[in-house]
């Protein structure tokens, strides 16, 4: 045996190109250990009986191998979830994400336990748990586990770059064996990525997902798919089983962590949220490439000039080739991002951003989610007899456990929230009252318990001077010898459906009054989640506000909350008025230097700006004082010029 092993480890070294000295890459090692078994089990199938010369002694490579594996389970295991759906109606896997509990889990694994679930750690710890967003077409759902603010979390890989023939883990509850919250550990290989599955007549797509053979069987759904280094490269899903036997024959399918981080910031808003489409069907030509077959003219990427036989090379930064490549792209997107968009079409080469659509109507996605899942079980209170009842009444409100609705734990409920729509509104609450005090922080600052009115004075790059007036009372714009002063609602709209400069002007009182209003005075406000601005990453933060006919949309940066684009839709199938804020970065209280005006890829107006001027209005009501209050002279004299 010790010759079988020296031989191996000759081989692979001899073929690595490496010294018997040098570093040994991670899946030559684990190569190592497959093949010494390989040769170990051959030995033994030989009826191999001579005696080994003196004691065994372990390969160091083999030994580093097998170390490694070790610490990747090790490193994997604790932010492995084992889901119990209380009552006994099932449970699967989930993993954690981030130290304050959140996980990923499938959708089809929450179903059952609709708001509430049971999670285990392999700490030996239960903590209640409750449901924060959902996407049922991807099978994913984000819950929050409570208690604690120190979770052991998985650090997030990059599953694009998985291979096939990668070594990978499967970490979770299988057959729900995990009742002593120790989850069961496979081991095997990458056998194939960028897999798509179709829905077969249900809501759960798989599109660029992540194959194994690594054993996968019913309750390891919503669990861990980690590579060798023990960091999360999927969310597992499927699997191909014996017909009518539910026996794993090795096929087994995960959601690619890609696909989760695209999803993670609708997921985070607490939503029912729904996937995307190009609003055009493709097919793969016959000499190669993909051409479009059919488009419909209210799509945007029909706006941007994709007609029918374009050929699409480049989608959200992926070259496509097949019509699978273009599926496996768009069904890992959410509904809303804007994305880059590379076509050819009558012999140029057009690059574009292109805004995506939404696979099913809101009504139809919630119809859809409703049939495709059992509901979840019934908890009912037990009954108490009348000692009971005597005795709780005695003992006062804190007696025992505190539940409430049945047996859903007050603390779940604390944090929980019924609303059409939503998976949980109370999630979708929380991160409006984080916009809402990170947008208070920023400049243009004001008193936030009193109306206030914006003075703006800038140039255009033609030296053109811009006075802005901006408060309850009136909206007025002047560029050069232009002066536009909308007294309607309607005019505002005209202005968008215009493309006009003054389109500028919607989106600084709609931002002036969500810092004065906050969203629940605003309108109908709602956390969108992350999308790219302008197809570019990291993916920013997006609020949607309703202004009567107008819906609005902040983009602020992830990391310091800056708004970098104020969007103004007058009417969803036409392209918004985009107020874009430019400012230095680096400096978190940085006053704007620049604004612009983009609607589609188009840039029409840029001004830099001298001084922005933020007056607190002395009575919003006196019609005399409201309408003149804090306005500067330099406006007074350039509105007699125009």
């Amino acid at each position: 045996m010790i010759q079988i092993v020296k031989l191996v480890e000759d081989s692979i070294v001899s073929k690595a190109g490496m010294t018997k000295h040098s570093a040994t890459p991670k899946r030559h090692r684990m190569l190592l250990v497959a093949l010494t078994l390989i040769g170990i089990a051959t030995m033994f199938t030989a009826g191999s009986t001579s005696a080994a010369d003196g004691p065994l002694t372990l390969s160091p490579l083999l030994a580093e191998a097998e170390q490694d594996r070790i610490e990747a389970i090790e490193r994997a295991m604790p932010s492995t979830v084992c889901v119990f759906v209380p009552g006994g109606g099932g449970g699967g896997s989930g993993v954690l994400i981030s130290p304050d509990g959140y996980a990923l889990t499938n959708f089809h694994v929450s179903s059952p336990a609709g708001n509430y679930m049971r999670c285990g750690l392999s700490d030996g710890n239960i903590y209640d748990a409750v449901i924060v967003g959902i996407d049922p077409v991807g099978d994913l759902a984000l819950i929050r586990l409570l208690g604690r603010d120190d979770f052991p979390y998985a650090t997030l890989a990059d599953s694009q770059k998985a291979n096939a023939g990668d070594w990978c883990m499967v970490i979770g509850n299988p057959f729900l064996l995990a009742s002593n919250l120790q989850p069961t550990v496979t081991w095997g290989i990458l056998s194939g990525v960028n897999r798509y599955q179709y829905p077969s007549g249900t809501l759960l797509e798989y599109a660029d997902c992540l194959q194994t053979d690594a054993s996968i069987n019913p309750g390891n759904s919503g669990g861990p798919l980690y590579d060798a280094e023990g960091r999360l490269l999927g969310i597992v899903g499927r699997a191909s089983f014996e017909k009518r036997g539910r026996v794993n024959v090795g096929v087994g399918y995960a959601i690619s962590i890609n696909q989760a981080k695209n999803f993670l910031g609708y997921l985070h808003s607490g939503r029912i949220v729904d996937h995307a489409t190009l609003g055009a069907t493709v097919a793969t030509d016959a000499d190669g490439g993909v051409r479009v077959s059919n488009i419909l003219e209210s799509s945007d990427a029909y706006r941007r000039g994709l007609r029918y036989s374009a050929e699409i090379i480049e989608i959200d930064g992926r070259i496509v080739h097949t019509a699978n490549d273009v599926q496996n792209v768009i069904a890992t997107l959410p509904s809303g991002w804007r994305v880059k968009l590379v076509y050819r079409y009558e012999g140029n080469t057009v690059e574009t951003l292109v805004r995506l659509m939404s696979v099913h109507g809101q009504d139809e996605l919630l119809e859809k989610m409703a049939g495709a899942m059992p509901p979840p079980p019934p908890r009912e209170t037990p009954k108490k007899d009348k000692d009971e009842e005597k005795q709780e009444e005695d003992d006062g409100a804190d007696a025992g456990p505190e539940t409430a609705e049945g047996d859903v734990p007050a603390a779940v409920l604390a944090v929980y929230e019924e609303r059409r729509g939503f998976a949980n509104y109370f999630a979708n609450q929380q991160q409006q009252n984080e916009f809402i005090d990170a947008l208070r922080t920023q400049f243009p600052k004001g008193d936030a318990a009193h109306p206030v009115t914006w003075s703006i004075q800038g140039k255009t790059p033609k030296d053109e001077k811009v006075f802005i007036y901006i408060s309850d009372d009136r909206l007025s714009m002047v560029v050069g010898d232009t002066p536009i002063e909308p007294v309607t609602k309607s005019d505002l709209y005209e202005s968008v459906e215009a493309r006009s400069f003054a389109g500028a002007i919607p989106a600084l009182d709609a931002w002036r009054r969500m810092l004065d209003k906050g969203p629940k005075k605003f309108g109908e406000t709602i956390y969108w989640g992350t999308m790219p601005l302008a197809g570019e990453r990291p993916l920013r933060e997006c609020v949607v506000g309703s202004d009567g006919e107008f819906e609005i949309r902040w983009l602020s940066h992830p990391e310091n909350k800056q708004v970098e684009c104020i969007e103004v839709f007058a009417d969803r199938d036409e392209d918004p008025a985009e107020l874009w804020i430019h400012r230095d970065f680096d400096d978190a209280d940085a006053a704007p230097s620049r604004l612009e005006i983009r609607y589609g890829v188009d840039s029409i107006f840029e001004m830099t700006i001298d001084s922005w001027d933020v007056l607190e209005n002395e009575s919003s009501d006196d019609d005399a004082k409201g309408k003149d209050a804090g306005k500067p002279a330099q406006q007074d004299q350039a509105e007699k010029q125009g």
